[in-house]
């Protein structure tokens, strides 16, 4: 099946994967948003309890995907990993940090004797909810800005940056998407606590904070897309593979792939589409219109990125470092063999989709938190 394929193909395959991951993992980043509500929706200790249970029944898919990602990104596009992991290594370690206390404190805060009491591991996962969703934000940004990093010709990188990656999060641009990706969450884990919880209170409070959130994400997302659209991208000749600077080459990306434009206008509308309905009618199936909506948005993003001769990792330092997903590839064999493996990625999301349908098989209440189970 894949033996005819050229190594660009190959190539083209694996970020087309990448990409999807990636917008399933921003999508399950609904359980980090939820993080930073537990105070702000639960208002008594069973009402904060709903709402952890609620996400900790899901943070495991979250962590899963966010795995997979770095792992493909790891055998796939290796340059990149070496790079990226290795030099901004201070904003991938303060995102693994985050994820570590969010597994500590699931896996703590409901124990016996529990010392430190559960208040500290509900800080913990807001903690986890506010650096998480900023810093991946941030990261994923830096695809269109660009890093201060050099790659010799024995592919030898070297961040340049003194402050190894903190730089990325103290740019405006990359920070409007963070902050984006921040609120989109939150709206997120609104629309599933409204189809996942059965408490009147939280409907009632989660349908008031739908509106708080949706509109800095509104907002904070517009920046970025606009600013995108405006600015001079990293464009790279596929005769010479010397890279240079085009102005509008977002733009030009979209327009040049116009099923790729679909898919994020669809995308946007689907997510504004499923916040509109929750608000204006008593709606809970919400979160799938924006669920699959934010999946259809960002799978455009991440494409317009590395597609239509661009590069997908910029270097602000050294043009020519810059990264795509022909230079930073791994090898034909390599990709080959990886693809076979790829075709169990259907049937690992059909497991997914069959645990979580079999876990909301009924929403969580009160009443369940009572019985002999595992609570976290």
């Amino acid at each position: 099946m894949f033996e005819s394929l050229s190594h660009l193909l190959l190539q083209q395959y694996w970020w087309i994967i990448i990409s999807f991951l990636g917008a399933i993992l921003v999508f399950l980043l609904f359980v980090q948003g939820g993080q930073t509500l537990i105070y702000t929706l639960g208002k008594t200790d069973m009402e904060r309890r709903l709402i952890i249970n609620s996400l900790g029944r899901k943070w495991e898919f979250t962590f899963t995907t966010l795995v997979t990602f770095g792992g493909a990104f790891f055998a796939s596009f290796p340059l990149f990993y070496s790079t990226s992991f290795g030099g901004a290594y201070w904003v991938w370690m303060l995102i693994l940090f985050a994820f570590i206390i969010q597994a500590i404190s699931y896996e703590y805060r409901s124990k016996p004797n529990n010392v430190y009491g559960a208040k500290t591991y509900e800080v913990f996962l807001i903690i986890n909810g506010v650096l998480a969703t900023i810093l991946l934000g941030t990261a994923v940004a830096s695809f269109f800005t660009g890093s201060e990093f050099s790659v010799s010709e024995m592919n030898f990188s070297k961040w340049e940056g003194a402050a190894r990656g903190l730089e990325l999060a103290l740019n405006p641009h990359n920070l409007s998407l963070g902050l984006a990706i921040l609120f989109l969450s939150r709206v997120l884990a609104i629309l599933y606590f409204m189809n996942n919880i059965d408490d009147e209170n939280i409907f009632t409070r989660a349908k008031k904070q739908l509106i708080i959130n949706a509109i800095p994400f509104v907002l904070f997302f517009l920046v970025f897309v606009i600013w995108l659209m405006f600015i001079d991208g990293f464009a790279y000749d596929p005769i010479s593979k010397k890279v240079s600077y085009e102005s509008y080459k977002y733009l030009h990306n979209f327009l040049q792939m116009p099923l790729v434009l679909i898919a994020f206008l669809s995308g946007v509308l689907l997510v504004l589409f499923g916040i509109g309905k929750s608000i204006l009618k008593v709606s809970t199936n919400g979160i799938w219109y924006s669920g699959i909506g934010t999946v259809l948005t960002v799978l455009a993003l991440f494409l317009i990125a590395g597609f239509n001769n661009t590069a997908f990792y910029p270097s602000t330092f050294d043009l020519q470092s810059s990264l795509t997903i022909e230079n930073a590839s791994s090898s034909k064999y390599t990709l080959k063999a990886m693809s076979y493996v790829s075709l169990m990625v259907p049937f690992v999301f059909a497991y997914i989709w069959y645990t979580w349908r079999l876990i909301n098989n009924k929403k969580i209440s009160a009443e369940e938190m009572s019985e002999d189970i595992h609570i976290y």
